[in-house]
């Protein structure tokens, strides 16, 4: 098992994407963070300057950081699946 210090999630109330990369991150037992950006505007603010942009889905995995829900990337830095 491989362990994770942080892994952030920035998600919106409206975003399909988010959900379903929640839903894939808890199917995988991976605990995250979770900041919803809709209300949050220190959280929007950090986002933006991690991701250098307002979509979402962020995901920042101890300092990787990705923009959408790109399932191979996202397997590939959390060592899931032989990286496929």
């Amino acid at each position: 098992m491989i362990i994770y210090n942080m892994v952030k999630v920035y998600t919106t109330d409206t975003c399909f994407y988010c959900k379903g990369l929640k839903q894939y991150l808890k199917d995988h037992d991976i605990q995250f963070e979770e900041y919803n950006v809709t209300s949050d505007v220190e959280r929007r603010a950090e986002m933006v300057q991690k991701s250098q942009g307002f979509a979402v889905p962020v995901i920042d995995v101890d300092g990787v950081v990705m923009v959408g829900f790109d399932k191979t990337k996202l397997n590939q830095v959390l060592n899931l699946n032989g990286g496929e």
